[in-house]
């Protein structure tokens, strides 16, 4: 039997030996490297050429996204699975943008961990329940349609967007989303710089373009 080869990528070390433990037990699989920053677990992967990655999001030098971004780029071929305690619409879809092919929220059992590694070896997408329903609705709801356009932006980001486009100001756009003023500005300075856009009217533009800001998502 070949063995699936593991990179497993954690900066908490008790977390880590526990999932390098586990997968050793394993008679499909073969730890071949263990990293404590995103940059370790770049340059891991580099080197040994595993077939998967097992990467935490929060790690110091380099996070999870990144890390997950630059070795989608230098190793294709490895396919990346996230353990981590988030759950959150941002990190989910950031990680998927970056590359990962699967997501798991710690706590799931090992069973789970380890059939998500034999699945992600074997070029399949999987993710934990909580996380999948949020993916199904994510790709039913009609207005996520247009985010394709958009690919660099949180889906945060995206809403906050439509919103602009629609004529609202940071703060009615901070009413209706139920958030900060200052976590609008941050979001709208954001998305100029992704967009690589100078004001809020270029941004409108684009947005209008790609079919944003005709209905408000959040009206009830």
């Amino acid at each position: 039997m070949t063995s699936i080869r593991v990179v497993v990528a954690d900066d908490h070390p008790i977390v880590r030996a526990g999932l390098v433990a586990l997968l050793s037990s394993l008679p499909d699989m073969e730890i071949v490297g263990t990293a404590t920053t995103g940059r370790e677990a770049v340059r891991e992967v580099v080197m040994t050429h595993p077939d998967v990655a097992l990467l935490d999001l929060k790690m110091p030098e380099l996070d999870g996204i990144a890390a997950t971004r630059e070795i989608a780029k230098a190793a294709p071929e490895v396919g990346i699975l996230v353990l981590t305690m988030y759950d959150d619409d941002d990190s989910v879809f950031a990680a998927m943008r970056a590359g990962a092919r699967g997501y798991l929220v710690k706590g799931v059992e090992q069973d789970d961990i380890a059939r998500a590694i034999r699945s992600v070896a074997a070029g399949e997408a999987i993710f934990g329940p909580g996380v999948a329903q949020r993916v199904l609705g994510f790709l039913t709801t009609p207005h996520r349609a247009v985010e394709a356009a958009f690919p660099e932006l949180t889906p945060r980001e995206h809403d906050v967007l439509d919103l602009l486009a629609a004529g609202l100001n940071n703060a009615r756009i901070a009413d209706r989303m139920g958030i900060a003023s200052k976590t609008v500005a941050n979001n709208v300075s954001s998305i100029f710089s992704k967009l690589q856009v100078a004001d809020r009217a270029q941004a409108i533009v684009r947005a209008r373009d790609a079919g944003l800001g005709r209905d408000d998502p959040t009206r009830s």
